[in-house]
């Protein structure tokens, strides 16, 4: 057998050895009874030189048992290895590797020599001959190394060979080995070469280490990024759970590395590959060129799109930031793919986040020294304490959320919780843009998602509605219409807490952008299902919530708060009264009246169009037909009672009116409780306010006569009038619920027969009736109009005692009293004098007699 041939076998026996699962870290671990047969096993074969059954070794936890390599767990004596040990080991004992430790170090020696130089001089003149005249073995097996897709066979398996040698043992490694020299003896002095104890050491101290040293061992890592045989400490500590979980996937392309990130949350994964495997993947975060995968599927984006051009320019996690800040634009869609799968992995441990990592560190050891690793829990913990965190770590932080707020991979809590949900509910649901997150929002009242999903997801919205960016699909939808009517309300590098949400809600008619309208109602439910979600809200009523509604359900909340309303601190009280404006324009935002008038609302306003308060306008103009149940009926006059006390819980009125109210009404606006008393004084200058705030103040006054009960605040002047004409026509209470419509029918009818009303409520059936009707309420000769101005002259006189009775004026007739009686029977008498005496001139009295007298010509 040829010399070269013999080296290579026995470099490969070698190398297969190093990638045995049977490692010195578990050693210490062995029991006792182990260690005995070990022993004997060694005894014996250090005899014979003939391997031996041996123990078998179940070193790893959970790993398949398995015999040791001749009996051993060292390198045969009597192979291809024969000469070798006689010329360079002859002194040590054969067993736990250590033979083939000692011509793993006599490898690393002669590797500077031409062991490749035959099997890949080929490769070398066609694929590196442009080298500048650097001829060195450690620039040509770098040159192959970077070329390996391309490699003929016998060269690729030589290369790999020395790369596992090299990853195993800095010594194979020229370049590493002439840069880190002086830094191994200064802090690595009493570490093994062998099995990649050096590189670990000069990893973990790096700080010490000069930058020449760091640059190559960088280089290395670089190098045996994509493949775990080139990961000495993943070699020792994985090959067990590479064989449970990982057996049938080829090494290279990060293939096995890959499958053991997928599998290292599963049971029976061991500690010590998943503490490793953690750290690899920690390292890796920190520079794209780390992570193989990602490293070569988007390298024309990271020259195109992020403008980095040297590959081994320093990247501090820069172009790995820029990739996942223009992942939507990126070129190719495999390296899309790749930068999904770091974010997703950011988002799941904050190792994994060099970004966040960094720019929180002093806050983690702050607020979160207790927190365990993994799992999401550590950026759960900094979510929990946002207040208390520094600038710079509520920055980064809000930065990854508002990336996180783009799908479910990129919420692990959530996408754990709600796994069996995604499946159920979600199923053909495509990821991206929000999608599933929106899924699960819509399925919440579903009795089949659980307790543990539903309550992640209302965790969720509650966040999202912290600040608009961080609900994806509204801040896309809205971009442009945020920037047009909100964009004074929250700059770029502020923390809006809720008030672009606000805006954009009360702005809501003059959205252009159909899809940003409905992200916005979407919102706006979310707001009406858990007061949480109205950060502006919660946050001023929180002492309220814990001192009178407490034990009220988050859903629940805001009707406990309406029902205290006039106990309310004013800031809570405002911000109720607020959202209880934005619920007036839209039925399908009061779920209550919405759910107790559904069937009304399909037989009497089926293709009535919801919003601005029209389908709720509807149901009142139906209230009194055949088919409206008692429910449905009594929710209608809850809310118009609740309008009744404020006007701009009528959508109409708000909207057409404000101008009207500004110029006639702002005086009764500017009082304390002056809200009940603005529609009041529209109805008063009825006649001169605007043609669309008339239409919207007929409306509202007729629907609150039609539905009339005592004691409320608008029909409240109308009361004694109602007992005094309308109490045969009221059918009395029916069910708590004055009969619908006879009050307004009665009182319409008292003021077409001219009897006297009470002024305000007079002004009131005159604005009810239809625009064609009040000219017949309105005439200046009509009996109640006579009345009208009597008292009013007896009060423009100061005079107390009445001169008119109101109560006895009839149809044809009214009725004086007092000193206006008096009055008027003096004038009657003055009159009936004064006509007696003209008639008795005319007819009765002599003609006086007549004198002629004649004048002419000059006296």
């Amino acid at each position: 057998m040829g010399s070269r041939h013999r080296i290579k076998l026995c470099r490969t026996a070698i190398s297969w050895l190093v990638t045995f699962h049977f490692c010195s870290s578990s050693l210490a671990a062995i029991s006792a009874d182990f260690e005995t047969r070990l022993q004997q096993a060694e005894t014996s074969y250090a005899k014979d030189h003939v391997p031996v059954a041996g123990p078998e070794s179940w070193v790893i936890e959970l790993s398949p048992k398995t015999r040791l390599a001749n009996g051993i767990g060292d390198i045969s004596l009597t192979g291809h290895c024969k000469g070798d040990v006689a010329s360079f080991c002859s002194t040590i004992k054969a067993g736990r590797r250590r033979v083939a430790d000692c011509l793993q170090a006599q490898v690393a020696k002669q590797e500077s020599g031409n062991v490749q130089a035959i099997a890949c001089e080929a490769d070398a003149k066609k694929l590196c001959s442009d080298m500048a005249g650097e001829i060195s073995e450690a620039a040509v097996s770098a040159c192959l190394w970077s070329e390996r897709e391309q490699l003929s066979g016998d060269c690729s398996v030589e290369v790999l060979m020395k790369q596992q040698l090299a990853a195993q043992d800095y010594r194979v490694d020229p370049y590493l080995r002439d840069a880190c020299q002086a830094d191994i003896e200064a802090h690595c002095s009493g570490t093994k070469p062998e099995r990649g104890g050096v590189q670990q050491c000069l990893l973990q101290g790096q700080a010490l280490v000069s930058w020449e040293c760091q640059n190559e061992v960088f280089r290395q890592e670089v190098e045996g990024a994509d493949d775990i045989r080139l990961n000495a400490p993943l070699v020792s500590k994985c090959m067990g759970d590479k064989k449970m979980f990982c057996n049938d996937v080829a090494p290279g392309n990060a293939r096995v590395k890959d499958c053991l990130e997928q599998h290292r949350l599963e049971e029976g994964f061991s500690a010590d590959c998943r503490e490793e495997l953690e750290s690899m993947m920690a390292e890796r975060a920190t520079d794209v060129r780390l992570d193989s995968s990602l490293r070569d599927a988007c390298r024309e984006d990271i020259v195109r799109t992020c403008g980095w051009q040297d590959e081994y320019e320093e990247g501090d996690g820069i172009v790995m930031a820029c990739l996942q800040d223009h992942r939507n634009t990126l070129i190719e869609g495999k390296c899309r793919e790749e930068v999904h799968k770091a974010i997703a992995r950011a988002s799941e441990d904050i190792r994994f986040n060099q970004m966040l990592s960094e720019h929180c560190l002093h806050d983690r050891e702050l607020h979160c020294n207790t927190t365990q690793q993994g799992s999401a829990r550590m950026i759960r913990c900094l979510q929990d304490s946002r207040s208390k965190l520094s600038k710079d770590c509520q920055a980064s932080l809000f930065d990854q959320e508002v990336k996180m707020a783009e799908d479910i991979d990129f919420k692990y809590p959530l996408k754990r919780a709600c796994s069996l949900e995604i499946q159920t509910f979600c199923a053909g649901v495509q990821h991206g843009h929000a999608n599933v997150i929106r899924c699960l929002q819509d399925n919440t009242e579903e009795p089949d998602m659980s307790s543990e999903c539903r309550t992640e997801v209302e965790r969720d919205e509650v966040r999202s509605s912290q600040d608009y960016r961080l609900n994806f699909k509204l801040a896309e939808a809205c971009k442009a219409d945020t920037k047009a009517l909100c964009a004074h309300k929250c700059k770029d590098s502020q923390a809006c807490g809720g008030q672009v949400l606000r805006c954009l809600t009360e702005q809501s008619d003059n959205i252009t952008a159909q899809a940003c309208k409905d992200e916005i109602f979407y919102f706006m439910k979310m707001e009406v299902k858990d007061f949480r979600n109205d950060v502006i809200l919660a946050e001023a009523c929180r002492n309220d919530v814990d001192k009178r509604c407490k034990s009220a359900k988050a859903g629940a909340v805001l009707q406990c708060l309406h029902s205290h309303r006039t106990e309310l601190t004013p800031e809570c009280r405002k911000e109720e009264l607020k959202l209880n404006i934005i619920q007036s324009r839209d039925m399908r935002l009061q779920p209550t009246l919405h759910k107790q008038c559904s069937e009304e609302i399909a037989v009497f306003c089926p293709n009535v169009d919801p919003g601005q308060a029209r389908v709720f306008q509807c149901l009142q103009e139906n209230i009194a037909k055949s088919g409206f149940e008692d429910p449905c009926k009594a929710e209608i006059q809850k809310r118009e009672e609740r309008i009744q006390d404020d006007y701009r819980l009528d959508y109409g009125i708000a909207s057409q009116c404000e101008a009207d109210v500004e110029s006639l009404c702002s005086l009764e606006k500017g009082q304390a409780h002056g809200e009940t008393q603005v529609i009041a004084c529209l109805v008063s200058n009825y006649q001169i306010v605007g043609a669309d705030c008339q239409r919207e103040v007929s409306r509202a006054v007729r629907m609150a006569l039609w539905e009339y009960r005592p004691q409320l605040a608008l029909t409240k002047p109308c009361d004694e009038d109602v007992q005094q004409y309308c109490k045969q026509a009221l059918t009395g209470p029916k069910a708590g619920v004055w009969g619908i419509g006879a009050a307004g029918r009665c009182l319409s009818k008292t003021l077409a027969q001219g009897h006297y009303m009470v002024q305000g409520c007079k002004s009131l059936v005159i604005a009810a009736a239809p625009k064609e009707a009040q000219a017949l309420f309105v005439s200046d000769m009509t009996k109640t109009a006579m009345a009208d101005k009597f008292i009013a002259l007896q009060n423009a006189a100061g005079i107390t005692t009445p001169l008119v009775n109101p109560r006895g004026s009839g149809v044809n007739a009214v009725t004086l009293t007092g000193w206006g009686a008096l009055a008027a029977l003096t004038s009657f008498t003055t009159v009936t004098l004064g006509l007696v005496y003209l008639v008795y001139r005319r007819f009765v009295a002599p003609a006086p007699a007549y004198a002629p007298v004649s004048k002419s010509g000059d006296v």
